[in-house]
């Protein structure tokens, strides 16, 4: 199935014109990330799914065709393409497995962009570059045991200690968490000031007094790598303290703003894996003499998949066209990720329930899909939060604001 989901405003300035059109470079990127996950993946992730096991080599495959730095500019390490490039990434990358995805999410989304968007040019030269070039891997460490959701609650403490912080907690549920070199640790210098005292500080896997252990027993994502994160008297330079103190929460908030956009696109590339699946059973399974795809409530599920389908990829791209105005985009990356997140979990549901007693066996991909899929409308905000917050935009009571540092525009 091929879609033309990315919209950009006519190039001679009329405004009214939308052109859904993929360039020839976002369709070249799609067919090479296609051809990958093809390749280096589907062949293999049932039995890495069954021993839960994270193939690392591929992370590094995908850091050798630039893909781990898609949208970076290319001064930092990058390949300089724009931010729908990105949602390519991840879509494609998805209809493989969430795993991978998950890590590009990780270390492009949530960490490498957040450098971009609020790194000092030091920080940058001595870690955007080699993440971007893939040759460091990076993960965002906020979620606590008692703070998710609420993520102003968090308990980590950082105390300022000469030309240093020592940092002291834990954070759980940290995607790469024990293969990442560097850590976007947040802590607060202050409690009593609430998510006004939160700080971001750039944690290396090397510095005394880190240590990970990963997380079994997950629903999901088992070929994925999630951990818990913990920091015993950790000295961080102060040097590594992204932005200043009590700019944390605005920086994981900005994070997220990345982050959540990743996960959307992910969810396009599982809805579109739930419905290929779907449509090739519907196509094969007879009953009652014909093929199960003619019989109505089969077609109702599958139009559900496909409409799901264009409407969350246009929420995506129109996230990442904003995106690449350089334009806050909180709310529509927010709209984008609950809606297709929810499309994708409905469509994994009805894939299993079209699949019937073959949908609950691993012998069929539908039930991964729908393990995996859980996990979509639970991080990067709940399904309740985006809904709080669609809910609040249109009341009026929520009103975003231009950060004092936003994503650099996409230049091409």
């Amino acid at each position: 199935m091929q879609l033309f989901i990315d919209p950009v405003l006519n190039q001679e300035g009329d405004s009214g014109v939308l052109d859904f059109s993929l360039s020839q470079e976002q369709l070249e990127l799609q067919d090479l990330v296609r051809k990958f996950a093809k390749s280096e993946i589907l062949p293999y992730i049932r039995q890495w799914d069954e021993d839960h096991h994270f193939e690392l080599g591929v992370v590094k495959k995908l850091a050798s065709l630039g893909l781990m730095g898609v949208c970076i500019p290319e001064q930092y390490g990058g390949a300089g393409m724009d931010y729908n490039a990105l949602a390519i990434v991840c879509e494609e990358l998805e209809y493989a497995d969430t795993a991978y995805r998950t890590a590009v999410s990780v270390h492009t989304g949530l960490n490498s962009m957040t450098l971009l968007q609020w790194g000092t040019e030091e920080q940058k030269q001595k870690y955007l570059v080699p993440q971007a070039k893939g040759e460091q891997l990076a993960a965002f460490a906020l979620t606590e045991p008692d703070a998710g959701s609420d993520a102003g609650a968090l308990r980590t403490r950082a105390v300022r200690d000469g030309d240093s912080y020592i940092l002291n907690g834990s954070k759980i549920w940290i995607s790469m968490a024990d293969y990442a070199d560097n850590l976007l640790v947040f802590a607060t210098v202050d409690a009593d000031k609430g998510h006004r005292g939160i700080t971001a500080f750039i944690v290396e896997r090397s510095f005394p007094g880190v240590t990970t252990r990963p997380i079994k027993g997950k629903l999901g994502i088992h070929g994925g790598d999630t951990g818990e994160v913990i920091l015993e008297d950790v000295r961080v330079p102060a040097g590594n303290r992204l932005g200043e103190e009590g700019e944390g929460f605005k920086i994981a908030m900005s994070a997220l703003d990345n982050g959540r956009f990743t996960v959307g696109a992910g969810a396009v590339g599982l809805t579109r894996a739930c419905l290929d699946a779907s449509v090739e059973y519907a196509h094969t399974r007879k009953t009652f003499g014909v093929e199960i795809g003619r019989h109505q409530l089969v077609q109702q599920m599958i139009a559900n998949m496909e409409a799901g389908l264009q409407s969350s990829q246009l929420l995506v791209y129109r996230a990442g066209w904003l995106k690449n105005q350089g334009v806050r985009n909180t709310r529509e990356t927010s709209l984008a990720k609950w809606i297709a997140c929810d499309v994708a979990f409905r469509s994994a549901c009805d894939a299993v329930q079209i699949h019937g007693a073959y949908g609950y066996s691993n012998e069929y991909p539908v039930e991964r899909f729908l393990r995996n899929a859980k996990a979509l409308v639970i991080y990067e905000g709940t399904r309740e939060i985006h809904t709080v917050m669609q809910a609040e935009y249109a009341l009026g009571y929520r009103i975003d604001k231009p950060l004092n540092r936003m994503l650099p525009a996409w230049e091409g």
